[in-house]
């Protein structure tokens, strides 16, 4: 069985390698964390991490106004069959190769010995950006709700400055870079409560919306599934395609139990089983929500944006349920919107430890670090939180920039999965699957996955409505073009750039092997001393 050499390409494992120690070194890892995830957790974390419910609501906003009720529900659909081929072509690169690089290695993996440095590099720093810009609009998302519930709470005398919600917003990420750092098996297994808490409140939500909304804010089905209504500017087909944001952040992160691959237990088959199930389910359940919204949203769609809550699903619970209701039910939002981002944090904050331990980051040598006690990458636990911070700054430029955060979020990820998935069929690279495999039809989902992926990346560089200013422009350029310049920058910075030190992947189980071997010739020398001089 061959080991993976990095610097002369892949030589990767065959569908035999299931001892999960023996399957990282191949390689080329060492074994630094605790396996404590069972196939369930990992597919739990996803979960979590779309949280369906709490998401739509984060996300409502940007979804009514690009066709009302008929984008809502055909828009989520469609979007959602190519996140289901995007899902499967992700799923098989994570069972050939599931190590925390996930994205970077697999770009270099897969791609022509000549430019696999450099797309290595760029791919970690746009997967970096993309955990630092999702965790912001996680974080950003809750603070909002929080703030709704506040408006809520004081029958609208409460109105929220950016200043307010910006301060909550640092507040929670402070909060969830503890909640994060905390040993893997304690993570593994709040799981299971944030699985049962993110059904309960699907359960909630279906239920009590069409029991509580009154007659005259009840939907015919034609209307819910035929009522095209676009306030955005442009055009209603361009609008459609628009409406794809909404599925596009919330089920997203297929990358999430890759980065958590080294955590655990039989990785090449629970890292693919995460990624689709959670697709699947996410995906079938969040169309179920669309349409009950739908159906129960009442037919000025105008009123719903623009109350003064600031937050459309907010505003369609409070016209069905009253004050107390909803303030019962967004509760439950909070807490699931809360559980979403320490669970993000935690999967962003091993990508950043993988990219340190190849040395592709700044104070790479302080960011590939386990803490001895929790065995966790604490140190890349606060540096992604303090670089979420400073993201979130760019909410005092207006409304229309913090919408930046969360579609750059999602740029970012599909330049990331986008390249790999190319990579294989055009970097001249043997592939060899793992137990997961799609076996002919790899090429044609591949082919789909990418397509869609890279069609995604222009639309979102569009500004949200047509002839934009400075005020409503779309930031996702900046934020994203600032990323990819500074990176390439950072790389062809004379003498000191990457591209003079930068080498991939490392191997640190050639590392740890060398040390061992140093360690039993200096224990054998020691012997042979004491032994000379006892004679």
């Amino acid at each position: 069985m061959s080991t993976s050499v990095h610097a002369n390409g892949p030589s990767l494992h065959t569908t035999k390698d299931t001892n999960d120690e023996a399957l990282l070194a191949r390689l080329g890892y060492k074994q630094e964390f605790k396996r404590d995830f069972s196939r369930l957790e990992l597919f739990g974390l996803s979960f979590s991490i779309v949280g369906i419910v709490q998401s739509i609501a984060a996300v409502l906003l940007y979804s009514i106004p690009y066709g009302g009720p008929a984008a809502m529900i055909w828009g989520w659909f469609t979007c959602c069959c190519f996140l289901t081929i995007v899902a499967l072509a992700m799923a098989e690169l994570g069972s050939a190769a599931p190590t925390s690089g996930g994205l970077y290695y697999w770009t270099f993996q897969f791609s022509s010995p000549k430019y696999r440095k450099l797309l290595s590099w760029l791919i970690g720093y746009v997967n970096t950006a993309a955990y630092i810009a999702g965790l912001a609009s996680v974080d950003w998302g809750a603070a909002t709700q929080i703030m709704a519930a506040a408006n809520i709470g004081t029958d609208g005398r409460f109105i929220a400055t950016n200043a307010q919600t910006y301060g909550l917003f640092c507040g929670l990420l402070i909060l969830h870079a503890i909640m994060a750092s905390m040993a893997t098996k304690v993570i593994a297994r709040l799981q299971h409560f944030f699985m049962f808490l993110n059904i309960a409140l699907f359960v909630i939500v279906i239920v009590v919306l069409p029991v509580s909304t009154p007659r005259r804010l009840h939907n015919t089905p034609a209307y819910a599934f035929g009522h095209f209504e676009n306030v955005s500017g442009w055009s209603n087909g361009y609008a459609f395609i628009l409406s794809f944001l909404a599925p596009a952040w919330t089920v997203a992160g297929f990358d999430t139990s890759v980065h958590i691959s080294e955590e655990a237990r039989n990785a090449p088959r629970a890292v693919p089983f995460a990624i689709i199930s959670a697709t699947v389910i996410s995906s079938t359940l969040g169309w179920i929500v669309n349409i009950i919204v739908a159906l129960y949203i009442g037919n000025d769609l105008e009123s719903i944006i623009g109350n003064p809550i600031g937050q459309p699903m907010a505003t369609i619970f409070y016209n069905s349920v009253g004050k107390e209701g909803t303030l019962a039910i967004w509760a439950l939002i909070i807490i699931t919107l809360w559980m979403t981002g320490m669970d993000y944090l935690m999967v962003g904050s091993r990508q950043l430890f993988a990219f340190a331990r190849d040395h592709g980051l700044p104070f790479s040598g302080i960011l590939y670090n386990i803490n001895p006690r929790t065995k966790t990458p604490v140190n890349a636990v606060f540096f992604l939180a303090i670089m979420s911070l400073l993201l979130g700054l760019i909410s005092f430029a207006g409304p229309i920039a913090i919408s930046a955060v969360f579609t750059m979020s999602v740029v970012c990820q599909y330049i990331g999965f986008v390249t790999p998935v190319i990579a294989r069929w055009v970097g001249g690279t043997k592939f060899e699957p793992g137990p997961f495999s799609l076996g002919r039809w790899s090429a044609p989902i591949s082919f789909v996955a990418s397509a869609y992926m890279l069609f995604m990346i222009v639309v979102f560089l569009f500004p949200s409505s047509p002839s934009p200013t400075s005020h409503t422009m779309n930031y996702t350029t900046v934020v994203v073009g600032s990323t990819l310049m500074l990176s390439l920058g950072y790389y062809f910075f004379p003498r000191y750039g990457g591209k003079y030190w930068f080498k991939g992947p490392v191997e640190t189980i050639r590392d740890q092997d060398e040390k061992e071997a140093e360690d039993d010739r200096g224990s054998s020398d020691e012997k042979g001393s004491i032994r000379g001089t006892a004679e």
